[in-house]
């Protein structure tokens, strides 16, 4: 009688992954392309970065905490992670009651009027973006000049490689090694490729993502800025160009790549992937915002419970 057989629900075998483990993984995949904000962008990639966590965490704490009446979330990190990537999509002279606003729109909008972590349908770091970016459009597109060690409130702006385009000045535009290294104007999270990129390596190697979703969105708008360039060079940048600037990267990486609301399969992975690489190619060359990354992951969110019900991925034991 002393050897009983207990019998639970599956999954009877653990991977050992978790929700805190995942996104403390995350956030040191962004190790890398903070220290080089701070290089680049000094005491206000600080002041912008430190803000937008604390806000993220305090309105997921007050929301849990009084409005939901549940137990609080604050410790596995995804408040956290939140903070970090809203603060990466930001200029680093934003002010900080306007970080406040993004927190807010983020985390009680965009996560917790949907019932918290997995069951939110958008991003809820782009949620603050595309909100701060239609409420605030002339602060959230006011770039500070790289390398400078004044006042962050008081830096002087220039314009973004992805507004130099839009303008036809490709002749002004940074080198592909300042665009690789992130010596240019722009958010503070998403100016170096390579520190992106670092990141992308380790979570592969960590196994938190899978190639699909980035690569997907590379090759995507790799080939399509690339045909437009063959057809007219002298108006249409580079493909290089449009990989190495704005949030391409950092979208394609971190944000695309979110569990919740990416699809589940490997195939549909790829169909997503495409429909942003293609949404923010058409958005970049004929929209009026110079960027679309952001909406257009925000599209493809959307998009994603469609794709999971026509991709599902093959049962376990199936063939």
């Amino acid at each position: 009688m002393e050897n009983k057989l207990y019998v639970s629900p599956s999954p009877h075998i653990h991977g050992g992954d978790s929700i805190s483990k995942n996104m403390y993984g995350v956030l040191i995949a962004l190790v890398p392309a903070f220290l080089v904000s701070l290089y680049f962008f000094g005491l206000g990639a600080l002041i912008v970065t430190v803000a937008s966590v604390f806000f993220c965490v305090l309105f997921e704490y007050l929301i849990q905490k009084f409005l939901m009446k549940k137990e609080t979330t604050i410790y596995d990190g995804s408040a956290i992670l939140t903070g970090v990537l809203l603060a990466f999509n930001l200029p680093s002279n934003l002010p900080v009651w306007i970080i406040a606003i993004g927190a807010l729109a983020a985390i009680g909008i965009g996560k917790m009027s949907f019932g918290g972590l997995g069951n939110n349908i958008f991003n809820p770091a782009l949620t603050g973006r595309i909100f701060l970016l239609i409420s605030f459009p002339a602060q959230m597109t006011t770039w500070p000049v790289v390398g400078q060690m004044t006042s962050y409130a008081d830096a002087t702006t220039g314009a973004t490689v992805l507004s130099l385009m839009n303008e036809g000045a490709l002749d002004k535009m940074p080198t592909l090694s300042d665009m690789l290294v992130g010596n240019m104007g722009g958010s503070l999270g998403e100016v170096s490729a390579l520190a992106l990129l670092l990141g992308m390596f380790y979570m592969l190697w960590k196994k938190i993502i899978t190639w699909h979703v980035p690569v997907s969105i590379f090759v995507t708008v790799f080939i399509f800025t690339g045909i437009m360039h063959l057809v007219n060079p002298v108006q249409y940048a580079s493909p290089f160009v449009h990989l190495l600037s704005g949030g391409l990267m950092l979208g394609a990486i971190f944000m695309a790549t979110d569990y919740v609301t990416s699809p589940m399969s490997k195939s549909g992975m790829i169909v997503y992937g495409v429909g942003i690489g293609i949404l923010t190619t058409v958005i970049r060359l004929f929209g009026s915002y110079p960027e679309g990354m952001s909406f257009a992951i925000f599209i493809m969110n959307g998009v994603t419970p469609l794709i999971n019900s026509y991709m599902k991925p093959k049962h376990f034991g199936g063939k």
